[in-house]
């Protein structure tokens, strides 16, 4: 149970953003506000406020960037991509979940049989959706792309892009202290300042020792950040000048140990594959890597469901590598089995809300089986038309940025797009084992697809005016009237 404190955070978080776009340049307050919630705030808390979204670290740090930038900055941040897969995906994102509402009228009854007669005993049931919870879901959607619009506004550009290494890379330096504080002396810090325990705490403990969790929804979250962090410093040390070469290898290799000690497997696995890829090969190679990882994330479902992906080898090599990983993850995939055959039942629209997309007991409602994949997830709460909204949104931004940067030159290109490109792509990948999209994965998708759009149909630089005209302007500030001063 949160305490006190941790509702005090998170009603503040508003100022503190204020105060970020008061004080920083504004690429680096829309970047700060969105990270800096997700790393800080306290995790499960919420503002239960009816009709409208539970208000938790996620949408508080959503929202508090985006109405400053809006109503404080007097911006005019466009909700409409110049791309058309964008614009359908957009629209089919926020209004497909209207006949998710609409298919799930139904409760589903929870009962049990008496033994000696066909009599039938209702012990709980889980509620059907209503037309009032079309704008709940509907306002959700919406705050969860505003870090998208965000990105795609003021971030679709060679500093733009430069600026969100750079905040994984000092967030992942300053983030690695708390993390060594809990690998040496057990994950306390969420229970000494929040009050309570975010998740299972035997979960933490991993070969002998701890797994840091600090103030993220699970340990496994906190290594996949350090994996990000990792290849933003693998990109700054390949370009950086003579000078300060040394001191980002040192970084990265210190980022290095940080996710050795975090003890997740799959992490360790990206960054040993990727790393090398960031170091030795050319930025057209990296975006071509980065499309296609996008594109076998997002058809795994399909490819899962017609038997093509080859369960029994991965966990054969899983066993050889260990045998408790091995184990993990055959319990993934028993449970993903599970809840696609549930799924497979509304596998249009999914079963919306309220759990109704889990396997239960029908006799005491207890849940059998735990989602694990973001994947999984979105496909049995939304069916196929969310899970392709959601997912085809997060990779077509990839895939555009492949098409028009394929003829470019070298030196045509933002060196900070591929590397960003690669962590847009290995964030899908991770989202098959784990439900690891948070805002400032949208904000990365929402910033390539801006950073595309300005490289126009042909790879020419054409900066559509959604973009450009409300966008930072270097050497030149925006008051809080929204009206511009040369400095």
């Amino acid at each position: 149970m949160p305490n006190a404190f941790a509702y005090f955070v998170l009603a503040l978080w508003p100022l503190v953003c204020l105060a970020m776009f008061r004080k920083l340049p504004v690429e680096r307050a829309v970047i700060w506000s969105i990270l800096g919630g997700y790393l800080l705030l306290p995790p499960l808390a919420e503002f239960d406020l009816p009709l409208v979204p539970d208000m938790d670290k996620y949408a508080i740090a959503n929202l508090s960037a985006f109405m400053i930038a809006v109503f404080y900055m007097g911006h005019r941040v466009s909700l409409w991509p110049t791309s058309w897969a964008a614009r359908i995906l957009v629209s089919t994102f926020v209004l497909g979940a209207i006949p998710t509402v609409l298919t799930n009228s139904d409760p589903i009854i929870l009962q049990t049989f008496a033994n000696s007669a066909p009599i039938v005993f209702k012990t709980g049931e889980l509620p059907g959706l209503i037309w009032r919870d079309i704008f709940s879901v509907v306002s959700n959607q919406v705050i969860v792309l505003l870090p998208f619009f965000l990105g795609r506004h003021y971030l679709a550009t060679d500093s733009g892009l430069r600026e969100l290494l750079l905040a994984l890379l000092i967030g992942g330096l300053a983030y690695s202290l708390p993390a060594l504080f809990e690998i040496r002396l057990s994950p306390q810090l969420n229970i000494w300042i929040y009050g309570f325990f975010q998740h299972s705490f035997l979960q933490m403990m991993r070969d002998g020792g701890f797994r840091p969790i600090v103030f993220l929804p699970h340990a496994l979250w906190l290594a996949f950040f350090f994996v990000m962090s990792l290849l933003a410093a693998a990109a700054f040390a390949r370009h950086a000048a003579a000078q300060q070469r040394a001191r980002l290898l040192f970084a990265v290799l210190y980022l290095g140990v940080v996710l050795l000690l975090c003890k997740s497997l799959a992490s360790q696995l990206y960054a040993a594959a990727l790393v090398p890829v960031v170091f030795l090969t050319g930025p057209r190679l990296q975006i071509a890597l980065a499309v296609a990882i996008a594109l076998v994330a997002v058809t795994y479902p399909m490819l899962r469901n017609l038997g093509v992906i080859p369960l029994d080898a991965i966990l054969a090599q899983a066993e050889a590598i260990s045998p408790d990983r091995a184990q993990s993850l055959g319990y993934r995939f028993d449970n993903e089995q599970q809840l696609l055959d549930r799924a497979r039942e509304k596998y249009l629209f999914g079963w919306g809300g309220w759990g109704r997309n889990l396997i239960r007991d029908l006799e005491t409602g207890r849940i059998l089986s735990i989602p694990d994949g973001r994947w999984i997830i979105t496909f049995g709460t939304y069916g196929w038309f969310g899970y392709l909204s959601e997912m085809g949104l997060l990779a077509t931004p990839l895939v555009l940025l492949g098409w028009r940067t394929r003829k470019l030159p070298a030196n045509a290109r933002s060196p900070f797009a591929a590397p960003i490109a690669l962590i847009l792509a290995v964030t899908l990948v991770d989202m098959l084992l784990n439900s690891t999209l948070i805002p400032f994965t949208w904000m990365i998708a929402g910033a390539i697809l801006g950073y595309a759009e300005t490289l126009g149909p042909r790879g020419r630089t054409d900066i559509p005016a959604s973009i450009a005209s409300d966008g930072p302007v270097i050497g030149r500030k925006t008051t809080p009237s929204g009206k511009r001063t040369v400095l």
